[in-house]
């Protein structure tokens, strides 16, 4: 795997990032002791001297934040109830199981069979509300058996229920997830490859190995999916030995996982809900991961490498179809998990992080973390040049390009949009401020070169992904030029890729971090804001751009193929006898595509719920378009007005279509690219009406 240069930097900025949350050695191990002390609490304060409790999962992990919102895991253990391996270990007296590991269970599951209390023998052809006789005659306890009261808990998922809404009545109710399950003190046979698997970096060490085995496990209530006999399957949870590993996180390794569910909530949860990925699948992957690499890779100055490579595992896995539980290596944990379509969906996503080398971690909303990252690892874009050879040849294409972003910047941020003071035009023969204008201006530069870039490849027949690559860093490295327009030309990029999910997820982070300073103060009251904070606050106009200034969403005739299909008209709005009334030095702009970033940012949720089918959100964003157009004062309003009216033609309203086309024609009679959606939408009414025939 080549690793570039920055890995090292961007890591050490992410530890930082991670330790200015919640995700300190210190938080960790206070939360890891509280729970343990609760623990310790609940078996003291039980009147049931039978029964205890313990708690699993993140929580008593340590490995969560508030913005995962991660649940509370109580296993509930019945003292008097106990599962063995062989009858060598009945007790008289004893409320004994035998555990049943043969060709009728799946790996990773055992059927308990009811033995008399007082002989050692198990019970057969004997059946009660608990007892279920298998396909061998024996008497094995029925997995439903949770001991529950009626209407006390909802069921969640697999064995574990949680409290309804009647129960929620303290802050560690609300967040639970309870599950029944008996106790075996042995190490089960089946999970016996892991105490002696050959491990060539002593980890885990032979004592913790030792200490695990004799934890034993835990058998919990559910089935596997694909089994005849699911209702008398027990799975066997190693959480004792789990929780002992994790335990023993380092730092890097601890922050690492926690990054990892970070990126499954964000970037696959949110697709394919909860049964595909999940936390324990990641968990798993931790461990294979530190098992199998030297304890030198895990350090802070190699976090982010140490994220790539667990997700090329995962990669792996979902390829092949296979994630081998670590405990029992025969237990395939994807068994059931992936189909044609969602395999190969899944592996496009993560195809897709990989190639991007880190840029993803800036998109991650829990608890700020994208965004503290990108304002920890701005700075000039350097060796740009040398980056471009062989990309871009014409040497007059990289100074209009430059041009561009100069007259954005100056025309929408000075001019018509924030139009700062003379305090701070005075201050602008300073070192410090051009070098700050010139920061901005390489962020639109980048995103103007990387959407340039894109299209070169796009109309070519054969694209070449190594060209397309670089685009795609380009506009990641322009994507934080300002609030929303760098962010917008990487969601374009993404929909014309036919990858929605990524598209949509930038524009969700663009619609969350959307400020009450860009989209409802006015001009004069943002004037003021600016000029306030920058002399009084010592913040860098860099700043206040990036997160307080919207510019418009500009696309050159040289882009087009990066544009979508509804704003290309707009680059030849200006025809024939209107040219002749066009002034070149000022209005260049009549060829190329400008668009308001908040109209466009809807535009774009259309459009991508229209690609995949999402009926509902499509009319949420048709909707939210339109309330944009009736209640902002848009510069690009006939543009706004002509895309509208393509959405409404795309989806049949030809009449509605019209009437808007009509409305941007009376707002703007001459370089109005309405006349050419006119045109088609005359020919289409008149084919649906039988003329084309």
């Amino acid at each position: 795997m080549e690793v570039p240069d920055y890995y090292s930097d961007v890591s050490l900025r992410l530890m930082k990032v991670l330790d200015s949350t919640e995700l300190t050695e210190k938080m960790r191990w206070k939360r890891i002791e509280m729970y343990t002390q609760l623990e310790e609490l609940w078996t003291v304060m039980r009147s049931e001297v039978t029964l205890k409790k313990h708690i699993f999962g993140s929580q008593a992990e340590g490995t969560t934040t508030s913005g995962l919102r991660s649940d509370i895991d109580i296993v509930s253990l019945y003292m008097p109830y106990t599962a063995i391996d062989n009858l060598q270990s009945w007790e008289p007296d004893s409320s004994a199981a035998l555990m049943i590991m043969d060709d009728t269970t799946p790996p990773g599951y055992v059927k308990l069979q009811q033995v008399y209390a007082n002989i050692p023998f198990p019970i057969y052809n004997l059946e009660t509300d608990q007892l279920v006789v298998d396909t061998h005659g024996r008497s094995c306890l029925y997995n439903n058996s949770r001991h529950l009261k009626p209407g006390t808990f909802q069921e969640l998922h697999g064995p574990a229920v949680s409290p309804n809404d009647s129960h929620r009545t303290n802050i560690l109710v609300k967040s639970m997830d309870l599950v029944n399950a008996y106790r075996s003190h042995s190490w089960p046979c089946t999970a016996s490859e892991w105490i002696t698997r050959r491990r060539e970096h002593n980890w885990p060490s032979q004592e913790t190995i030792s200490i695990i085995q004799q934890s034993g496990a835990l058998l919990v209530p559910v089935g596997h999916k694909l089994s005849p006999e699911k209702h008398l399957e027990w799975r066997i949870s190693l959480s004792y030995g789990e929780k002992m590993l994790i335990w023993q996180f380092n730092s890097t390794q601890y922050k690492c996982y926690v990054v990892l569910k970070m990126i499954n909530n964000n970037f696959i949860k949110k697709r394919f809900g909860e049964n595909v990925s999940t936390s324990y699948h990641w968990k798993t992957c931790m461990l294979y991961m530190i098992e199998t690499t030297p304890a030198v890779i895990w350090q802070p100055k190699h976090l982010l490498l140490c994220i790539e490579m667990c997700l090329m595992k995962m990669c792996n896995w979902i390829e092949e179809c296979n994630c081998p539980n670590y405990f029992i290596q025969a237990e395939n944990m994807f068994l059931d998990k992936m189909n044609g379509p969602v395999q190969r969906s899944l592996s496009n996503i993560l195809h897709d992080l990989i190639r991007q080398k880190g840029r993803y971690l800036t998109m991650i909303p829990y608890d700020g973390i994208g965004q503290k990252l990108n304002i920890a690892c701005q700075s000039p874009i350097t060796q740009i040049n040398d980056e471009m050879k062989g990309i871009t040849k014409p040497m007059s294409l990289l100074v209009d390009l430059t041009l561009a972003s100069i007259r954005i910047v100056w025309f929408d941020l000075l001019r018509d949009g924030v139009q700062i003071n003379s305090p701070i035009l005075k201050g602008l023969s300073s070192h410090a401020v051009r070098q700050e204008i010139h920061t901005t201006l390489q962020k639109l530069y980048c995103s103007n070169l990387g959407s340039h870039v894109a299209s070169q490849c796009m109309k070519q027949e054969t694209v070449e992904q190594e060209s397309l690559d670089m685009a795609h860093e380009f506009l990641q490295l322009g994507s934080s030029s300002d609030v929303a327009s760098g962010k917008l030309k990487l969601a374009t990029f993404y929909f014309l890729q036919n990858n929605g999910i990524l598209a949509e997820n930038i524009l969700q982070n663009i619609e969350e971090n959307y400020t009450f300073l860009v989209t409802t103060i006015p001009t004069e009251a943002i004037k003021d804001y600016i000029i306030f904070t920058i002399m009084n606050e010592n913040i860098s106009t860099t700043y206040i751009v990036r997160y307080y200034c919207a510019f418009p969403v500009p696309y050159l005739p040289s882009e087009m193929y990066c544009t979508p299909r509804a704003l290309i008209p707009e680059m030849f709005r200006s025809t024939g006898s209107h040219q002749i009334a066009l002034n070149p030095d000022k209005d260049y702009w009549q060829s190329w595509a400008v668009v308001d970033p908040k109209f466009y940012l809807y535009f774009l949720q259309y459009q991508c719920c229209h690609q995949q089918n999402k009926i509902t959100h499509k009319m949420v964003a048709l909707s939210n378009m339109i309330w944009v157009i009736r209640n902002e004062q848009l510069k690009y309003k006939d543009t706004a007005l002509n895309l509208l009216a393509f959405c409404l033609k795309e989806d049949g309203f030809l009449v509605q279509s019209y009437s808007v086309l009509y409305t941007s024609m009376k707002l703007k009679n001459h370089h109005n690219a309405a006349k050419w959606q006119i045109a088609h939408l005359l020919n289409a009414a008149f084919r649906l009406l039988g003329g084309g025939q």
